[in-house]
């Protein structure tokens, strides 16, 4: 299978679940890599068949803006919705970082990392 990978996009956001950090926010990094079949975007140079990594950022960023108390539901929000506009996304996987986390010690960042399948779609026979 093939994969296309976006490193490193950075945001500034307003997630936790302190007050001070929907008040102040903190510097975030997003990892992405989507799984699809490039065969066909290869064969005809044509990014109609293959996945816009522009777009792919800028779902990033647009689900980065919603505020969100736990990391886990906004990578989830952004698989969710690349799955939503990418019917050829078969896999994602998204870590998202937290730099400089508040939480009382000595740590550069911490990450949560969630990776989903596309759901099968089945259909029942009445």
């Amino acid at each position: 299978m093939d994969y296309i990978v976006l490193s490193n996009i950075r945001t500034y956001s307003h997630h936790g679940c302190m007050d001070e950090e929907e008040k102040i926010g903190a510097s975030f990094r997003t990892d992405l890599k989507v799984r699809t079949d490039m065969q066909k975007a290869a064969e005809t140079d044509r990014l109609e068949y293959g996945l816009d990594y522009t777009r792919l950022n800028e779902i990033v960023i647009a689900e980065m803006k919603i505020r969100s108390k736990l990391m886990e539901s906004v990578a989830l929000r952004i698989i969710n919705s690349i799955f939503e506009e990418f019917e050829i996304a078969t896999y994602v996987s998204v870590q998202l970082t937290k730099e400089n986390p508040p939480v009382g010690g000595n740590i550069e960042a911490v990450s949560v990392l969630l990776e989903r399948e596309r759901p099968e779609i089945t259909t029942s026979k009445v």
